[in-house]
């Protein structure tokens, strides 16, 4: 059984709700990501910030990224996985909400991030086929 944890990449790391959108691309910039899990003042998941939402939903909107936070952005309900979660049970989470990316969690603390590449580097072309099919199909 392969699980979350092994499929994860480690070193995942929360942008505060708090933090301002500028701030935020500055740690993706230097973290090499497209995508920061975003946290309450208690350390909880509230959302996840990609690299998108920063350029769609703030700058080509004429906000203020330096005045916007990353807290402004969350929005429904933040989607995770346990790291012990089997595979089927990472592709079922993301394949039902259409992720592409998914906050790895263990015992309560963030410990990863699983993305697409993670999925192609760990799983055969057909279980990859079958997840692009469901996460990328209109709704």
């Amino acid at each position: 059984m392969t699980t979350a944890g092994e499929i994860m990449n480690p070193g995942a790391q929360w942008i505060p709700a708090t933090e301002t959108l500028d701030r935020a691309a500055q740690l993706m910039s230097r973290l090499d990501v497209g995508a920061l899990p975003i946290s309450d003042s208690n350390e909880r998941l509230c959302g996840i910030l990609t690299d998108r939402d920063i350029v769609i939903g703030c700058v080509a909107k004429g906000h203020d990224p330096a005045k916007t936070t990353a807290g402004d952005m969350a929005r429904g309900t933040p989607r995770w996985i346990d790291a012990g979660a089997d595979v089927s049970e990472v592709l079922e989470e993301m394949q039902s909400h259409q992720i592409r990316r998914l906050p790895v969690i263990d015992n309560k603390r963030l410990v990863g991030m699983i993305s697409e590449a993670d999925l192609a580097k760990h799983l055969s072309d057909q279980q990859i086929a079958g997840w692009a099919e469901k996460v990328y199909a209109r709704s």
